[in-house]
């Protein structure tokens, strides 16, 4: 190798060398923010008096409304709908659930939800045709081009999968 080879490999090492402690360095120690507890730049003050009298209406009276019962559950939805089209199998293994996530959200990508359950054994053990069972009601219930539903054991081990 010719000593300006030798030259120019040294001089790309030393170069690029300080281009990673730049890198570093600017990861490290370069923000600039205002730390989370510093004072705003304006001071907050009260209306004059005279400004809020003027200002002053008096309250409407709201209309009361009945009291609505609280919406149900993601979980307690998928139940009734077990409970009103389901086999008796799917019945039983509705039981089980203890919550669902995700089955109202879907954003077009991928849409993912969750079964919980009370059952042991993740995917090999005995239940895993339990979580198959609800998989697919879930896909009856909710529809999707790119669902996903997963249904998981108590202790968070996937008992299966589907497509919806």
């Amino acid at each position: 190798m010719s000593t300006g080879a030798k030259v120019g490999i040294g001089c790309g090492s030393v170069f690029g060398a300080i281009i990673v402690l730049v890198i570093i360095g600017a990861v490290v120690g370069g923000n600039d923010a205002k730390p989370k507890a510093s004072k705003p730049d304006k001071v907050a003050s009260a209306p004059k008096q005279d400004q809020a009298k003027d200002d002053a209406k008096p309250a409407q009276e709201k209309p009361k409304t009945e009291s609505k019962a609280a919406p149900k559950s993601q979980a307690q939805r998928f139940k009734d709908f077990i409970n009103e089209s389901g086999t008796s199998k799917q019945k039983a293994a509705a039981k089980h659930i203890t919550s669902v996530q995700g089955a109202d959200e879907k954003n077009g990508i991928l849409d993912s939800a969750e079964i919980h359950t009370d059952y042991t054994g993740g995917l090999l053990g005995p239940n895993g045709g339990n979580g198959k069972l609800l998989a697919t009601v879930f896909a009856e219930w909710q529809h999707s081009k790119n669902g996903l539903v997963t249904v998981y054991d108590e202790g968070g081990e996937i008992l299966s999968n589907g497509n919806y």
